[in-house]
């Protein structure tokens, strides 16, 4: 049950990146979408869904291998918590 969380959890972000990069392809395309009243705007919104999509499953995979100990010595916390 806790990987079937886990899925879900990740595909959430990944969905979100996802639809980030659809917005932007529609800005090169000049495709105007419907909630968005400028194209800069709708890339602008598809630019930061990406970061955001992609930077939450970046930090769970490093998380992640933080707790398995599997990442290279810079990436290691201090006893302090910091790197």
């Amino acid at each position: 049950m806790k990987r079937i969380a886990a899925l879900i959890v990740m595909l959430i972000p990944g969905f979100l990146a996802a639809f980030g990069i659809k917005l932007m392809r529609d800005m090169v395309f000049g495709r105007l979408q419907q909630p968005f009243s400028y194209l800069w705007l709708q890339f602008l919104i598809g630019f930061i869904l990406f970061i955001l999509g992609l930077g939450f499953v970046a930090g769970f995979v490093l998380h992640r291998d933080r707790k398995r100990n599997k990442v290279q010595d810079r990436f290691k916390k201090n006893r302090n918590g910091s790197l």
